[in-house]
């Protein structure tokens, strides 16, 4: 859905960067947990966990906003495959948002290993204890994180490509606000 706004709402755009916060640390968070043996492994574990679930529940939201008041138009000049690759790449990254914390969540319900929040909560397990689909889903996982990095850098390079050679305004769209837009 597009709308004749000019720019994402408030809640969409502070969670655009929320996220984009928390995903850029989660990924480096995964690197560190995969390249070391060392004590610091459990506690990159121990914020690894709820980091994803925070990400799914926040990706759940965002999407929820995103079907509810849409986004702004592209610019009307872009090339088609440009707009098609705008909005393929807008449902891989929603589908990255999403799958990765299920499949996490799911690997490690099939080691049974426990997914625990903070405060201590412990969330259930989704899939029955399974040695070989917890191997599937860990290699998953990971390949997927690597797709998921491969993705934000041609999402960051299309934004740098709106705005410092097309300078059409796209960024504009969920660039944080410094004044009120009265078009919200």
């Amino acid at each position: 859905m597009t709308t004749s706004r000019t720019r994402f709402t408030a809640p969409q755009r502070l969670l655009h960067w929320l996220m984009a916060i928390c995903i850029l640390s989660m990924l480096f968070i995964g690197v560190g947990m995969v390249s070391t043996i060392t004590p610091r492994y459990l506690t990159l574990v121990q914020i690894h966990k709820p980091l994803g679930i925070a990400i799914l529940v926040l990706a759940l939201i965002r999407l929820a906003l995103r079907i509810y008041y849409g986004a702004p138009s592209l610019p009307a000049d872009l090339p088609e495959p440009m707009k098609l690759a705008a909005y393929l790449s807008q449902y891989i990254l929603y589908a990255l948002m999403i799958s990765m914390p299920l499949i996490g969540w799911g690997m490690l319900s099939a080691a049974s290993y426990p997914v625990v929040l903070f405060g201590g909560v412990h969330l259930p397990s989704i899939l029955p204890v399974s040695a070989s689909l917890h191997t599937l889903l860990w290699h998953a996982h990971y390949c997927m994180a690597f797709a998921f990095f491969a993705v934000i850098l041609l999402h960051v390079a299309a934004i740098l490509f709106h705005k410092l050679v097309r300078r059409d305004g796209v960024f504009e769209t969920m660039a944080p606000a410094l004044t009120r837009d009265h078009s919200e």
